[in-house]
Parts: C-alpha cells; structure tokens; sequence
C-alpha cells in the first residue's frame, strides 16, 4: 500500500488544483448573462426547430470509419513498439509480413470506401 502513496498525492493535488480553479473563477470572474450566452449550443448552428431531426446515413458511416482507422491505430502503434523484441523470438520476415498483411486488408478497405464515395463532403 505505500507504494501507490504517491499516486494518491498526486491525485489529491490534482482534485484540489481543479476544484480550486473552477470556485475561484466562479467567484472571481465576471459574468453577464446575455440571451445569446443562454442559448443552447449546437455546433454552431441556431438552434432552431425540433431536437429530433433525421442525420444523414453518411455521418454514422464517417463515425464508423473514423472507429475502424482509430482502432487500425491502436494495434499498430503498439506493433512499432515492440518490433525489436518480437524479431528476437520471432523471424524478422514473419512479423513484417503479418503486420504488412495487416495494413494491406486497411488498405482495400480504404479503397474501397473511397470508391464507395464516403469521402466526398458534399450535403445528400
């Protein structure tokens, strides 16, 4: 238990600084509340009309890419960081081919979107 004493510290410092900050900003700074400050935010488009409109398809295929490629990133960082350990109980060629088969199934996919027209920005 004494070694994650320091973590702890840290920990309560943290929470003190940021529970410091937002009372002293509360009580310090200014504060006009304006009709426009009160509005509800949007992505910076007027909050007009129902809360339940209908997205576009696309958005959720877009999200669903920007997971896939996120994810592509997770397994591959972690791969560059242990290269040089993997080669010394594995064979070099078998670890950069697997990982090279790896990024080529990333790159039909990306392709294939690509042809599929998820990429082009335009409104539909």
């Amino acid at each position: 238990m004494k070694d994650y004493l320091p973590i702890l510290i840290v920990f309560i410092f943290v929470l003190g600084f940021a529970v410091t900050n937002i009372v002293l900003s509360h009580v310090i700074g200014r504060r006009k509340d304006t009709r426009a400050k009160l509005m509800p935010y949007e992505c910076g488009m007027d909050p007009v009309g129902s809360a339940h409109q209908r997205f576009s398809v696309k958005f959720y295929l877009v999200a669903m890419l920007f997971i896939l490629f996120d994810i592509e990133a997770i397994f591959l960082l972690p791969w560059a960081v242990v290269f040089r350990s993997l080669i010394t109980t594995l064979s070099r060629s078998f670890v950069f081919i697997e990982m090279m088969a790896f990024i080529a199934v990333l790159f039909v996919g990306y392709v294939y979107v690509w042809k599929k027209g998820l990429f082009e920005w335009t409104r539909g």
